[in-house]
């Protein structure tokens, strides 16, 4: 049975870096990462443990196993990964509805990935509204990037309430910055 949490142990984040290394563009074929998406950014065991000490992520588990996940991500952490620092970088220069974003508290997807066997069960939707459920009293918005050659991802936000805000260049591809106002009564 599928249950949407929050990481609370040790086993759980040992599970999202067997997920993430399954799903790394430089891991799996092209045709694969066109067809069914694919994570760019390389967590290692001691960077989650920062993160999910600050603020614990949320997965999708089924059993002992990690169904999908969403790395929840904090201003304070984003320094310690190059490509989050890169999208902070961005982030620090856009603008929503004339609010500098460098002057609000909003809270990072570090990385979100549905395992193999897991996908089209409607497991993003689901990962995302219990991420909103956690956090929306702490933060207004939920930001993230997605990588231009990666459609697939960018749909799944989009159909959840993301927003694209901007368009980046960094770490050597092409970014679109999407928000979720979680203030809006939309989604």
């Amino acid at each position: 049975m599928l249950t949407i949490k929050t990481v609370s142990e040790p086993a759980e984040i040992s599970g999202i870096l067997q997920v993430q290394k399954e799903n790394l563009k430089d891991l799996i074929s092209p045709e694969e990462a066109k067809t069914e998406g694919f994570l760019t950014a390389v967590y290692d065991i001691g960077l989650l443990a920062a993160m999910h000490a600050e603020s614990p992520s949320i997965i999708a588990k089924d059993g002992n196993t990690i169904a999908g996940y969403a790395l929840v991500t904090v201003k304070k952490i984003m320094p310690q990964h190059p490509l989050l620092q890169g999208l902070f970088n961005a982030l620090e220069k856009i603008e929503y509805k004339n609010l500098p974003l460098k002057a609000v508290d909003y809270v990072v997807v570090g990385q979100l990935c549905v395992a193999k066997n897991y996908r089209g069960l409607g497991l993003v939707q689901k990962i995302y509204g219990h991420f909103r459920t956690e956090l929306q009293s702490r933060y207004p918005f939920c930001i993230t990037d997605v990588a231009r050659a990666n459609p697939r991802s960018l749909k799944a936000h989009l159909k959840t309430g993301f927003q694209v805000i901007d368009s980046v260049f960094y770490g050597d591809m092409d970014w679109d910055i999407v928000l979720w106002d979680w203030n809006n009564n939309g989604h």
